[in-house]
C-alpha cells in the first residue's frame, strides 16, 4: 500500500480507504471481516458519514481491537439519525448531540479529520460557516476532539470558497472521469439533467474543477474522494458514459492522478470487492490506464443515476431508498431477478410500493435522481 500526506496536516493515509457506505446495515461480524481484510491490505483511513448506530456500534467494537493510531478517521458532524433514519442537520443541539454519539460508540477520544457533512449551495455554506456549527467544530479542534477541519461537497463552486476560507484542511469531493466534464453548480440537480450533457464531449477535466484541483494542492488542503466508481456505473459498458466499462484500477487511477488526492474511499460491500480496489496496489501501468476509454468517449447523457449515498433520506413512509435503487440495478443488470435478489428486497423493512410519491427524496437527491419513477419500476419488478 502507498501512503500519501494528507496536505499540510502532515497525517498519512492510504491511498485507498474504507467509505462507510460498504459497512452500512451489516453485522458486527460482517464489519469485521471487511475491516480486518482492509487493514490487511494496508488500509488506514476510514470514512464514516454514517449516523446510524447500530453501524457506528460495530465499526467502533471492530476497530477497538486495534491501536487507535492503526485508523485516521474522518468523522461527519451534521449526520444524525431520526426514526430509523439518516438525516442532514443544522440545528446545534443535535448536531452535538449526534457527534457525542460518533465519539461514544466509535470508542474514541479524537477523530482525525472533523468532516462538515454534505454542504453544496452558498445558503447552506453561509449557514455552516457563519454560525454556531463552525464555532463548535472550531472548538472541537481547539480542544484536540478533532485534529483538523474538513467539509464534504459536490460542487466545485463551494469547494473552492472553503479553500479561500483559510479553514478547511481536507476537502471530501466526487471525482471521476465523468463528474469531470460537468461544470460547477449551486443546483446540483441541474449537473445530471440529460439537457445539461447534449452540448458535452469529453475534452477533458472542466476548467472549474480543474481550478479546484490547482487551489488546493497550492494551498496544502487535501482531497480525500468519494463516487470514484459513479455508484460502480462506469464499471458497467452499458451504463458508463464513455461507451465501455473502465476497470476498478482505471478509476482509482484517474482519482489518485488528480493534484491534492490523497485517498480514495472505496465503498465495498464484500471481501471480493474490496480485493478488486486493493488490486490496484499491484496493476501494472497498463492496467492502470484510462486513456483509451476516454478517448473514444461519445457524446452521450451521464445523468440519473443512483450513487446509493443516502442522502434522499429521510423518506416521509422509511423506505430505504438507497438499498431499493441498489436492488433495482443489480436486477436490471440481469437477465432474470435471482432469488436471493428478490429476499434481499424481500427483507426490507418497508418497499417501493409504500412510496406516495412526495417528492421529498428528489429535492434531498445530490444527482438529479427520478426517485419516483425508481419506486415505480422496483414496485413493478419486486411485485412487493
Amino acid at each position: 500500500m502507498n501512503y500519501r500526506e494528507l496536505g499540510r496536516t502532515g497525517i498519512k493515509v492510504s491511498e485507498i480507504g474504507i467509505g462507510g457506505e460498504g459497512l452500512e446495515g451489516k453485522s458486527y461480524e460482517e464489519c469485521q471481516t471487511l475491516i480486518d481484510c482492509a487493514v490487511a491490505g494496508g488500509m488506514n483511513f476510514i470514512d464514516i458519514y454514517n449516523s446510524n448506530p447500530q453501524m457506528r456500534s460495530n465499526v467502533g467494537k471492530v476497530i477497538g481491537r486495534y491501536p487507535r493510531e492503526q485508523f485516521v478517521i474522518e468523522g461527519h458532524l451534521c449526520s444524525i439519525w431520526e426514526d430509523g433514519q439518516y438525516r442532514r442537520s443544522r440545528d446545534i443541539r443535535e448536531v452535538k448531540e449526534a457527534y457525542e454519539d460518533f465519539f461514544t460508540r466509535l470508542g474514541v477520544d479524537y477523530v482525525d479529520i472533523g468532516m462538515l457533512h454534505y454542504v453544496d449551495d452558498q445558503k447552506d455554506f453561509d449557514t455552516v460557516f457563519q454560525g454556531e456549527i463552525m464555532e463548535y467544530a472550531q472548538k472541537l479542534k481547539s480542544d484536540g476532539k478533532i485534529r483538523c477541519l474538513g467539509i464534504s461537497t459536490h460542487n466545485p463552486d463551494i469547494a473552492l470558497k472553503s479553500v479561500e476560507s483559510g479553514l478547511i484542511d481536507v476537502i471530501l469531493f466526487s471525482i471521476n472521469a465523468a463528474y469531470d466534464m460537468l461544470p460547477a453548480s449551486e443546483d446540483v440537480d441541474i449537473l445530471f439533467e440529460e439537457s445539461t450533457f447534449s452540448q458535452i464531449t469529453y475534452e477533458g477535466i472542466h476548467p472549474k474543477r480543474a481550478q479546484l484541483y490547482q487551489a488546493c494542492e497550492n494551498a496544502g488542503v487535501a482531497i480525500t474522494v468519494m463516487k470514484g466508481y459513479a455508484g460502480g456505473v462506469l464499471l458497467d459498458e452499458k451504463q458508463s458514459p464513455f461507451g465501455r466499462g473502465m476497470t476498478p484500477a482505471q478509476c482509482l487511477h484517474y482519482c489518485l492522478s488528480r493534484p491534492a488526492v490523497a485517498s480514495v474511499a472505496v465503498g465495498a460491500g464484500s471481501v471480493k470487492e474490496l480485493q478488486a480496489s486493493l488490486a490496484y496496489e499491484t496493476a501494472s501501468e497498463q492496467e492502470k490506464d484510462y486513456s483509451l476509454v476516454l478517448a473514444k468517449a461519445p457524446r452521450r447523457a451521464f445523468h440519473g443515476h443512483c450513487m446509493y449515498c443516502g442522502h434522499c433520506a429521510p423518506c416521509t413512509k422509511k423506505i430505504d431508498i438507497a438499498a431499493v435503487n441498489k436492488y433495482l440495478d443489480l436486477a436490471l443488470a440481469q437477465k432474470n431477478v435471482p432469488e436471493t435478489l428478490r429476499d434481499h428486497y424481500a427483507v426490507l423493512e418497508h418497499h417501493a410500493g409504500e412510496c406516495i410519491a412526495c417528492g421529498k427524496c428528489m429535492k434531498n437527491c445530490p444527482f438529479g435522481v427520478d426517485v419516483i419513477s425508481k419506486m415505480k419500476q422496483a414496485a413493478q419488478l419486486f411485485l412487493k
